[in-house]
Order: structure tokens, then C-alpha cells, then sequence
């Protein structure tokens, strides 16, 4: 899109995401003049009784306008899309703001896509790691936790937006805040933790893309080997398919995936269905399958179980982009309704799943579907391609994270970086590097369910168990209760990180 000085909307090609900015007004401008652009100096501790049954924040679109002078707005649709607002394309600015915000319902779709991944067509070798009825009562809990995190991660971000005076934070800049206007001893580490939780989520994307490789290379052998065409080891098809997604990922503009992603979700739901048709046909009796796992097995459950909740990082742009915020919390709001539906779907894709394959679930369900049958043999492939279109959008979130950190650096050192054509050639041979780079983990440990179970052990549990509750303690003055809350589930989910990484790094020592 283009654009000239006057122009008071810009369009952010990098990362997607359309930009409206206003211009400063006349007295700021002479304040700036006279005086030069201000300095942040070191803030005083903000910490805030704790909102004991308070309601979010609600926003009205005057606010959104007049409150601050720049607006980012990465918008959304039901299909995943990205719209680029011009001046007067919908009429007012005002009119605009409301255009561009999401219904409930396309809150709960958004939230739904991003909860339900790949994480539910593990929870059968997760039931089998844990046994029948301990998984089944952990995974609620699980659940519940979760949900609680998440929570409380919207409620600190909402106190840390209006100590700010911004609109949006997202998860990296909500713990720099908590700990900037916390304790004056803390503030220091603002930066820190900011990069800590950012560090963290890069990890959690390659892991996940290093399971999407592996889960495309497992399915494709499956059925090429049920046509005697060719029998090839797991390695060898993780390299097939990497060189197949090096084209794609040069793909940058979302809008440009927004198709491919509707396409996925559509693969995704009717593989669903016939999964659950195929687990609910015939199982055993609940007495056939062990109610307790091994104890050596529980720390896997434990990796594979938090990596289900992989979409914890999803909550706060999606309450953001609400038309109605105050939907989205509460009771019956829109994260319970759509945690609530996830949690059910994971418990009973596990609990049948096990109940059904009993020591024989593997990795994912779709690799126990009969492979005599095309019904199930397209379901393999459609899952694969759902997960190969997926890989170009997991590799989106630490190409927006670590390019632009590169590029500061060393746009000094090498000027070519500092024109656009020499930065869109760095990052097409930055983002093959990367691709590489996954396909060498994969290769090396090709085995889905133990992939699955150090990305959920080592990063899940850090975003979706222990960094909301201590975001929480830094932005708010809580009572004893809360601190005793927070610091059980820190615990338990340290717990779950030392021991399910242990476990799970040791059994893949012994696939070497």
C-alpha cells in the first residue's frame, strides 16, 4: 500500500499488521521543540490492590481514538485473514475501529483454532503414559490451571495498559511492565524478563514446528508404505518434506496464508470427525487398561499433556481485538466456554484413544488408523497437509522476533541491510536457515511423542504454568491466599519442567 508523508496510515509489510497513526498535537510538537523528546526515568513502584472480582476493562471506540496517538491493529477474521484499513475506506476512523474488531464468536473460533493443535492427537500415548484414570483426573486439573493462568495473565495485562496509558501488551511486554512498575528491587530485571519470556516462546515455536516435520514425515510413510512403493527411514522423509516447505516459507504476508489456513481448519474438523466415529465404534471394557502409568512414564504425560495448551500466548491479542472485552472474562465468558470445549475434546480424544489402542497408541492417532481403508489413509494425508500449512505460520512468530534484532545489529557492519532489498534477501536466506536448521532437530529425533513431550515439559510449562502467576504477584499487592496460590502452581509446574525434561531427554538418549 502505498504512502506519502501526509498520509497518516501506514502499512507494516514486515509484520503484517496495518498501523494507524495520528499525527502529535500542536503542543506536544512545541514541547518537543523547546525541551527535546523526553526521557523515561526510573519508575516508582504501581503495584495495585489486587481487582477482586473486578470486570475487565472495557473500551470504547472515543477512547481507542483520543486516548493515545498511535493504534497497532492486527486484525483477524473468521478465516485468519489481515485487513489494511485506508483513510476513509469504511467512512470515519470511528467506524473503521469498529469494522476491525471481532465478534464472540469469532473470539471462540479464533480461541478454539488455536488451542486445539496437534497436542490433541497425542493425548492417547499421553493416557497410556499416565494411565486411564490418573490422566483423565490430571488433564482436568491441567485444565483448570490453565484456564486460571490465562486469566490471570488478561487481568495483569489490563492493570498494566492503563499504568501505561497503551492499548495493547503482548505476553513479553506484559512481564517488562509487571516488572518495571513492581518492586523497586525488581525493576531492574524489566528488560530480562521481557527477553526471558520471548526466549521462551522461540523455543516453544521451533518446537512445535519441529513436531509438525516430524508428524507430516510419519503420515506421508505411512502411506506411501501401504502402496509398496518405497520403504525409506523417518529421516529421510523429514528431508523430503523440509525441501518442500523451504518454498513456502518464503510466502511472507499472512494474507497471502489466510486461504491455506481456512483450508487447514476445514481438513482439520472433518479428520476430527472421523477420528472420533472410528474411537467410539468399538473399545474394551474400562477395566482393561491399566487406571495408574508407570512412574518412570509420568513425567511424559506430564511434557505431552501441557503441550496440548499451547495457545496461551493467543489470549491477549484476541481480548484486544473484542468488540465486546467484557465477554471474554467471567463465569460463562468466552475463555471458559472455549477452554472448557478444548479440555472435553482432549480428555475424551485420550481416554478413548487409549481405551481403544491400549499400549499400542503411538505418537498420534491418525498413525493407529487402519491403513487398509482410504477413508483413513485421507484422513493421514489431510492432517499432514493441515500441519505442512501450519509450519509457514508457527515460523512466522520467531521470524518477526529474531530478524528485526538482527538486523540491529548488524545493519552497521553491513549497509546492504540497510536498504529494503538487501533486508527482503536477508531474511529469504534467514528464514531458509531456519527451516534447515528444524529439519536437523527433527532428523535427529524423529520420534513424535518424545518431541512432544520435551517442548510441552521444558517451554509449555514455563508460558502456560509458572510465568502468569508470577506476573501476577509482581503487578499486585496480594493477600496471603494469592501468594500461596501463585506459588503452588509455580511449583507444580517447575515440578513438571525438571522432571519431564529429565525423562524426557533420557529416553531419547536411548534411541541413539
Amino acid at each position: 500500500m502505498a504512502s506519502d508523508e501526509s498520509t497518516p496510515f501506514l502499512m507494516d509489510k514486515k509484520r503484517g499488521e496495518s498501523v494507524i497513526s495520528y499525527d502529535m498535537c500542536q503542543e506536544e510538537e512545541d514541547s518537543l521543540m523547546e525541551n527535546g523528546p523526553i526521557r523515561e526515568s526510573p519508575r516508582p513502584s504501581q503495584r495495585s490492590p489486587h481487582p477482586r472480582g473486578a470486570t475487565p476493562r472495557s473500551r470504547s471506540v472515543n477512547e481507542d481514538v483520543d486516548s493515545r496517538r498511535s493504534v497497532d491493529i492486527n486484525i483477524l477474521t473468521a478465516s485468519g485473514s489481515h485487513i489494511v484499513c485506508k483513510s476513509g475506506e469504511f467512512g470515519s476512523i470511528e467506524e473503521s475501529v469498529i469494522l476491525t474488531s471481532t465478534t464472540n464468536m469469532e473470539s471462540l473460533m479464533h480461541l478454539l483454532k488455536g488451542m486445539v493443535g496437534t497436542g490433541i492427537l497425542a493425548m492417547p500415548v499421553a493416557f497410556k503414559n499416565g494411565g486411564l484414570w490418573v490422566s483423565f483426573v490430571i488433564v482436568l486439573l491441567l485444565g483448570i490451571i490453565a484456564t486460571h493462568c490465562m486469566h490471570i495473565l488478561v487481568i495483569s495485562g489490563n492493570e498494566l495498559c492503563k499504568r501505561k496509558g497503551v492499548k495493547h501488551l503482548d505476553y513479553a511486554s506484559v512481564m517488562e511492565e509487571s516488572l518495571a512498575t513492581g518492586t523497586p528491587c525488581m525493576q531492574g530485571w524489566s528488560k530480562f524478563g521481557k527477553n526471558f519470556v520471548n526466549g521462551f516462546l522461540i523455543i516453544t515455536q521451533f518446537g512445535f514446528c519441529c513436531v509438525y516435520c516430524v508428524f507430516v514425515a510419519v503420515n506421508v510413510k505411512q502411506v506411501v508404505e501401504h502402496q509398496n512403493i518405497v520403504a525409506l527411514d523417518n529421516k529421510l522423509y523429514v528431508v523430503f518434506v523440509s525441501v518442500l516447505l523451504i518454498p513456502y516459507v518464503l510466502v511472507r504476508s499472512l494474507k497471502a496464508l489466510a486461504p491455506f489456513s481456512a483450508v487447514a481448519n476445514v481438513f482439520n474438523l472433518f479428520g476430527l470427525v472421523v477420528i472420533f466415529v472410528h474411537l467410539l465404534n468399538t473399545f474394551p471394557d474400562f477395566l482393561a487398561r491399566p487406571a495408574v502409568g508407570n512412574l518412570s512414564t509420568l513425567p511424559l504425560f506430564f511434557g505431552q499433556a501441557v503441550f496440548a495448551f499451547e495457545g496461551i500466548g493467543l489470549v491477549l491479542p484476541l481480548y484486544d481485538k473484542m468488540r465486546e472485552p467484557t465477554a471474554f472474562l467471567g463465569k460463562a465468558g468466552i475463555l471458559n466456554l472455549g477452554l472448557t470445549i478444548t479440555v472435553s475434546l482432549y480428555v475424551a480424544v485420550g481416554f478413548y484413544g487409549f481405551l481403544k489402542y491400549g499400549d499400542d497408541a503411538k505418537g498420534s492417532v491418525t498413525l493407529n488408523l487402519p491403513s487398509d481403508n482410504w477413508l483413513f489413509l485421507s484422513v493421514k494425508l489431510m492432517f499432514a497437509v493441515s500441519l505442512f500449512i501450519s509450519y509457514g505460520l508457527q515460523l512466522y512468530v520467531p521470524v518477526n522476533i529474531i530478524w528485526p534484532f538482527i538486523v540491529r545489529k548488524l545493519e552497521n557492519r553491513y549497509p546492504k541491510l540497510q536498504t529494503i532489498s538487501g533486508r527482503d534477501r536477508g531474511e529469504i536466506v534467514f528464514r531458509i536457515f531456519l527451516v534447515i536448521c528444524i529439519a536437523g532437530l527433527s532428523a535427529l529425533v524423529p520420534h513424535l511423542d518424545l518431541l512432544l513431550a520435551l517442548v510441552g515439559a521444558f517451554a509449555s510449562s514455563f508460558l502456560a504454568l509458572i510465568i502468569p502467576p508470577v506476573i501476577e504477584l509482581f503487578t499486585f499487592e496480594c493477600a496471603a491466599g494469592t501468594w500461596i496460590k501463585n506459588i503452588v502452581i509455580v511449583v507444580f509446574g517447575l515440578l513438571g519442567f525438571v522432571t519431564g525434561t529429565y525423562s524426557s531427554l533420557a529416553e531419547i538418549a536411548k534411541t541413539f
